[in-house]
């Protein structure tokens, strides 16, 4: 059983290292098709910072319209990040608001 695993764990290793070094999309994965998409993470790691991965988000004012925003695993991150940032800076700023006493 530990010799599967150790032969599993060494097929993997050259696939990996294969595409560690897989150059971002040239153009933005928003733009690309789900066909250009599907053929570019081909191979890659669903964790690999260059995988697209794709979200449908709902657009104000509509019940029913959604937007596909596609992105690399790494935009994904520094929107997160920058997102969380903004949220930090906007609490900070509200708690150091002044208060209105004259009420």
């Amino acid at each position: 059983m530990m010799n599967f695993v150790a032969i599993m764990l060494f097929a993997a290793a050259p696939a990996a290292e294969a595409n560690a070094d897989r150059a971002p999309p040239a153009r933005a994965p928003s733009e690309m098709t789900n066909a250009e998409i599907k053929a570019y993470n081909d191979g890659l790691a669903m964790t690999h910072p260059h995988y697209i991965k794709c979200r449908k988000i709902e657009e104000i004012g509509s019940w029913v319209k959604k937007a596909r925003v596609c992105r690399t695993n790494e935009q994904w991150k520094q929107a997160w990040a920058q997102g969380n940032q903004n949220a930090r800076d906007t609490a900070e700023a509200m708690t150091r608001a002044p208060v209105n006493s004259s009420n």
